[in-house]
């Protein structure tokens, strides 16, 4: 379920606290989904307890999880945060977008590109 890449530049914690976001956000984790523990979880990725507690503590930080006391973790609802992410990415196009006019690309090679980027 959840995956480190070693070679990748980001911190562990923010590895794991992604791919809960992609996975919530799949619907791969319901809502209201209990997540493992923050010590089963770091034995099972081998890895230090505290860099799971932080990736946790993102993820509570951004909604997309929830605490209750005494139980543990658990996902949160994801209709809103399906439309937080994509309101995250559509300014993230838009920085894309003004980069690319402002080094001389058309809108029709901005079109064609994500056309082929659609066909992969």
């Amino acid at each position: 379920m959840i995956f480190i890449d070693l070679k990748d530049s980001r911190p562990i914690y923010e590895q794991v606290a992604e791919r809960f976001k992609f996975l919530i956000l799949k619907g791969v984790i319901a809502s209201d989904e209990k997540l493992p523990s923050v010590r089963n979880l770091a034995v099972d990725l081998s890895i230090n307890p505290n860099t799971i507690q932080r990736a946790y503590a993102e993820l509570e930080r951004q909604g997309y999880i929830y605490t209750v006391k005494g139980k543990g973790n658990f996902a949160a609802g994801n209709d809103q945060l399906i439309e937080q992410y994509r309101e995250e990415i559509r300014k993230q196009i838009k920085g894309i977008c003004e980069t690319a006019v402002s080094v001389g690309m058309t809108e029709e090679e901005l079109i064609r590109n994500i056309r082929e980027w659609r066909s992969l």
